[in-house]
């Protein structure tokens, strides 16, 4: 099984959201459907960042690291250093 740490956007709201997963497509509907419960207030939500891991562990660790860094921009510059190197690393 794999695991997925995604980020979506909210254009709408300026707002993100980090989270993990088993199946990014299934999670992004539940997220812009009527029955999301906290997103439900900041749809639309588009993905924009995803990286996979094999282990519940590793995505659970990048998840926390990602919500720790607090600052739309640190965020914005992990995400795009990511894009930029392919690989994301975790301290």
């Amino acid at each position: 099984m794999r695991f997925a740490v995604y980020i979506l956007q909210s254009d709408s709201a300026g707002r993100y959201y980090i989270g993990y997963t088993t199946d990014i497509e299934r999670r992004l509907l539940q997220h812009n459907s009527e029955q999301a419960s906290w997103t439900k207030r900041f749809q639309p939500w588009r993905l924009i960042f995803k990286e996979t891991f094999s282990t519940r562990r590793e995505a659970v660790r990048l998840e926390r690291y990602l919500k720790s860094l607090k600052s739309k921009e640190r965020l914005l510059q992990y995400i795009s250093g990511w894009r930029s190197q392919h690989i994301a690393k975790v301290p």
